[in-house]
């Protein structure tokens, strides 16, 4: 297998390492007009947006914003969308978009609906699964976590002082995830990778310790109307995780330090669209998260 441009096989990155990584990294779109300009302007009546903070590597360029209820229901249940939290998977970030464009109004009065559409937009500018310190957020939940990412939103939502019945957490599995993702994983730690099978279609990631397979199902059949789901390969499994039930596998959230562990919600998800499939458009992905996104409402309602 072909080293990694930057370090030295078998050792650990240093400040060098990360730092000719990220004199790499190129800003490829805008975070203000693909997804601050558009959310300014799609607000619904009974929801406002607020600023929970910002990017400590450009606070003018890099606001966190999310959209919340006017007012908190307590009778209600209460529910968590969030996107982007790798920046690259980029219908994460435009389907939660589209949902609130579109679909969010249809849930008001039965749940508290909090979306977050943009976890990480410097990721998110840059086409990137790390934030400008190598750390991917996604495996940064948890208290102290050096990902600012991670910790402003899990600051966030602690604040709202709300019971989540539900978390779904919106992504994409690419094929740069064996192209470039995990072959700079695994220099950065000093290890070796293999390659993974990357699955054709959508597919959803169960807690292991509360799958709630009846809800992932739900899911999945509202998905199979828009897009195509991923099938199981030879061993019976889905990037190296055993397949429970029709696209849906499961990692242990909380160990892991997920966005999808961050709660304890009973119902929980995370949504791995394929946006590099011959059989998908970038619109057809974004579809595809609003239509998890509304199923999972569905199921709590």
């Amino acid at each position: 297998m072909q080293n990694y441009a930057i370090g030295t096989p078998g050792k650990p990155w240093g400040t060098k390492e990360k730092e000719l990584w990220l004199a790499a990294q190129v800003v490829q779109r805008s975070y203000h007009d693909e997804v601050v300009q558009q959310l300014m302007g799609i607000v619904p009546t009974g929801f406002k947006v607020v600023q929970y903070g910002s990017l400590p590597y450009d606070e003018e360029r890099y606001p966190l914003y999310a959209i919340v209820p006017e007012c908190f229901d307590s009778a209600k249940p209460s529910a968590l969308v969030t996107g982007g939290v790798h920046g690259y998977e980029t219908s994460g970030v435009q389907g939660a978009l589209k949902f609130i464009r579109n679909n969010l109004l249809n849930y008001a009065k039965d749940i508290n609906l909090v979306v977050v559409p943009c976890v990480s937009p410097w990721g998110y500018e840059t086409i990137n699964r790390w934030n400008p310190l190598a750390i991917d957020p996604n495996r940064s939940f948890y208290t102290d976590s050096p990902a600012s990412e991670s910790s402003q939103l899990m600051t966030f939502i602690a604040s709202l002082e709300q019971t989540f019945t539900l978390h779904i957490d919106l992504h994409e599995t690419t094929d740069t995830d064996n192209s470039e993702f995990r072959p700079a994983l695994a220099a950065r730690d000093g290890t070796t990778h293999d390659n993974w099978n990357i699955p054709d279609g959508f597919y959803t990631v169960a807690n292991t310790t509360n799958p709630q397979l009846d809800f992932q199902k739900a899911v999945i059949d509202a998905v199979k109307v828009v897009t195509h789901i991923a099938p199981a390969d030879s061993d019976g499994k889905i990037i190296g995780a055993q397949v429970v039930s029709e696209g849906v596998i499961c990692y242990d959230k909380k160990s892991l330090y997920l966005c999808g562990g961050m709660t304890d919600a009973m119902y929980v998800t995370t949504t791995e669209v394929y946006p590099d499939s011959k059989q998908a458009t970038p619109e057809n992905c974004n579809d595809a998260q609003v239509a998890a996104v509304c199923a999972s409402l569905n199921f709590i309602k």
